[in-house]
């Protein structure tokens, strides 16, 4: 048996023991995390749960045990809510809204991400500063002044009086997101593609587009779900019923049919499945694009 073999037979086994003590020290094997795990999980869907449970029991069955099961489950509060029009009125406005924001938010935070990433001019640092800065100015501070701008403009009652303020409020988000990914792509890339007679605007759309696609995906699942689950913009802006977004339709839904807690209760549960199954399906395009943005 000659030396290489002996090294070769040997490596197993040592990559075996490493493997194992590595495995053995990961905090997850721990019993005591996958407990606290739980409880967590627990803590967030208990709320969820019940609120879905409870729009198949009758009220009678809530007040007598708020905490129980649906005996018999009842459909009929279901029904009810999707047979209405109000339901999907609210739907079809946070719709528009959502989709309107995540177009305006992706346009215009790449088109400014790629200019504070791949362009050099005085005051660059300045902007992209001015622009981290949004981020400490949620909407509750500026709601007021807001509120003035959009009634000067005669936008009150209207879809575009939402959709405005929300884009402007999300750009901060998307720039400071995208313009990681958009540094990233190698300069050797955008002088190859000037010299094939790419423009740059070609090359905006043909390379950087493509190449910066993991960070517009997840900009543009963040501003959807903020936009459709925004409330405290639409309770200013919005006074017409006929306008309201889900979120809004929810208060005013659970207001007028205050004695009538189990069709609340899945009026509410609807308007949450819209968001739980949109986030359920590109949470790991979330994880993956800010991962990708740190990593830049």
């Amino acid at each position: 048996m000659t030396a290489t073999s002996v090294l070769v037979t040997q490596r197993p086994g040592r990559s075996g023991r490493s493997g194992r003590t590595a495995k053995a020290r990961l905090p997850w094997a721990n019993p005591a995390v996958y407990f606290v795990a739980l409880i967590a999980i627990g803590l967030m869907l208990a709320p969820i749960a019940y609120i879905i449970t409870g729009g198949f029991r009758t009220n009678a069955q809530i007040t007598t045990d708020p905490a129980g099961l649906p005996q018999p489950w009842v459909v009929s509060n279901y029904i009810d809510v999707l047979t209405g029009d109000v339901f999907w009125r609210l739907v079809g406005n946070s719709t528009i809204v959502a989709l309107a924001t995540t177009v305006g938010t992706v346009a215009l935070g790449l088109m400014a991400a790629y200019v504070l990433a791949r362009y050099r001019f005085a005051g660059r640092g300045v902007l992209y500063a001015f622009f981290a800065a949004g981020l400490m100015f949620p909407l509750t501070v500026a709601i007021t002044p807001l509120y003035i701008v959009v009634r000067s403009l005669g936008l009150m009652n209207s879809l575009g009086g939402v959709i405005l303020p929300q884009i402007a409020f999300a750009l901060p988000t998307t720039i400071i997101i995208l313009v990681p990914f958009l540094r990233a792509i190698p300069d050797e890339i955008q002088e190859a593609s000037f010299i094939d007679g790419c423009s740059r605007l070609g090359f905006f759309w043909r390379m950087v587009l493509p190449l910066s696609l993991p960070g517009v995906i997840t900009t543009g699942i963040l501003a959807f779900i903020g936009s459709w689950n925004g409330y405290l913009l639409p309770l200013f802006i919005l006074n017409d019923q006929a306008a309201f977004t889900l979120p809004l339709g929810v208060q005013s839904f659970a207001s007028q049919y205050s004695v009538d807690t189990a069709k609340v209760l899945a009026f509410t549960s609807l308007s949450m499945i819209p968001a739980l199954i949109f986030f359920s399906l590109f949470e790991r395009r979330i994880v993956g694009g800010l991962t990708g943005a740190v990593k830049g």
